[in-house]
């Protein structure tokens, strides 16, 4: 059995989660976890962060739950976690987001995976009259991915390295739903909800009351109005949102084949490489989402992106959860957390190590240097040892010129240099 890292700068690879839910998640994919009798890394000072420390796969991973979702509260603990854990490569935020069901990439379904190849602020500009304008300068946007993690996502951009990747994280996901199965707190909360429970409307089409007797404030919404509260609270079927009205996919209904033939193979997750949405609200129109997918070309929206980014190599890896439409609900949640937890496990597989020095090895380098850096101290302060600034005065170079190097002239520089490093007797 593997044994734990001796410290923290052990560690490599971190995942960061914004809620509970997320969090669970990926606790199922660890194989160990090297904290069950308490915590053995500690952390920084400054750093208020709680920790979760394991191994998945080949690697020795940090988990993390923040304790606000935005962009603010991961930045603040990407930051304190680069402080405690200086041996740190990779992040992968890991969770769930809302998808942009059409683009340039194919259809997307809900519990399919997404990995950020950058990510786009796209709430951070300037509100005028006539509408908001996002900063869109080199100085304003995001900077792109490291070397490491750009080379990572392109062989998943390639058919076999798309293939592995897929394949691998449907294993790990039905291993996942194994596991949780045998815990009564779980049961089968990750289970796949079924095609049936996965809707996409148009995106004009509001989730609102739809008579004036149920409520008269919803009349008026995609004018000026909004929905009640009331309505917002409520599912689709307690609303009477209309089917005729949703959007057939080819996609989705190749899954309901699937489904009728009671195939495994109709929950596997497809995995979505591309630019992804970060921003500090929820998205739920799908007027806007179309708007901004358009135009920035992203195929999801989430809200920690952004404040990961620039604190530690990043990648976004999230199940997508609904279509950041007004008729997003939470009955996808746990499904989506589980495949994202999946695939960040199947991409850390691909993830390859560097070389590292041996453990003993590092010990005893460290430690020689150690003795060696304390007995030179001792010397210094004992006097043997002269400072590099110290120069002999051009007196005792000409008097033993002058003396041909005689014993009395190195008696005579000796007892000067004596002088010299016991400044008491000056």
């Amino acid at each position: 059995m593997p044994s734990p890292p001796l410290s923290r700068d052990d560690f490599e690879v971190a995942i960061i989660c914004a809620l509970p839910t997320e969090y669970n998640g990926v606790s199922l994919v660890f194989d160990d976890l090297w904290d069950n009798d308490g915590d053995r890394y500690g952390r920084a000072r400054g750093d208020d962060n709680q920790y979760t420390t394991g191994r998945i796969g080949k690697w020795d991973v940090i988990l993390a739950l923040l304790p606000h979702m935005g962009k603010a509260s991961a930045a603040s603990a990407a930051a304190s976690m680069r402080a405690s854990y200086r041996g740190l490569k990779l992040a992968l935020l890991v969770g769930v987001c809302g998808g942009v069901p059409h683009s340039e990439h194919g259809e997307v379904l809900l519990g399919d995976v997404v990995l950020s190849e950058t990510v786009v602020q796209y709430d951070f500009g300037r509100q005028y009259p006539v509408g908001f304008v996002r900063k869109n300068t080199v100085g304003n946007n995001l900077g792109r991915a490291n070397k490491d993690i750009r080379g990572l996502l392109a062989m998943f951009k390639t058919d076999l390295g798309m293939d592995r990747l897929e394949e691998r994280t449907a294993s790990i996901l039905r291993e996942l739903q194994a596991k949780a199965a045998l815990k009564r707190r779980i049961g089968n909360r990750y289970n796949y909800p079924g095609t049936d429970q996965d809707t996409l409307f148009e995106p004009a089409y509001h989730h609102k009351h739809r008579t004036s007797a149920a409520c008269s404030c919803c009349e008026h919404v995609g004018d000026s109005g909004s929905p009640c509260d009331e309505a917002l609270r409520s599912s689709c079927a307690v609303l009477g949102c209309a089917e005729d009205h949703l959007v057939a996919r080819r996609r989705l209904e190749g899954k309901r084949r699937l489904q009728q033939g009671n195939s495994a193979a109709v929950q596997q997750p497809a995995i979505h490489v591309g630019a992804v949405a970060s921003g500090d609200m929820v998205m739920k129109s799908g007027v806007h989402r179309d708007r901004i997918a358009g135009k920035e070309g992203v195929i999801a929206f989430e809200m920690e992106g952004a404040g990961v980014w620039d604190e530690v190599p990043c990648i976004v890896v999230k199940g997508v959860c609904d279509y950041a439409d007004s008729h997003k609900h939470k009955g996808w949640q746990d499904f989506a957390a589980a495949t994202a937890a999946s695939a960040a496990k199947a991409m850390l597989e691909q993830y390859i190590q560097s070389d590292k020095i041996p453990q003993a090895t590092r010990s005893e380098s460290e430690s020689t240097i150690s003795t060696s850096t304390t007995l030179l101290t001792r010397r210094q302060q004992r006097g043997m040892i002269l400072p590099t600034r110290l120069k002999l005065p051009n007196t005792l170079g000409r008097r033993a010129a002058a003396q041909g190097r005689h014993s009395t002239g190195r008696l005579q520089g000796t007892t000067w240099l004596q002088d010299r490093r016991r400044p008491e007797v000056m």
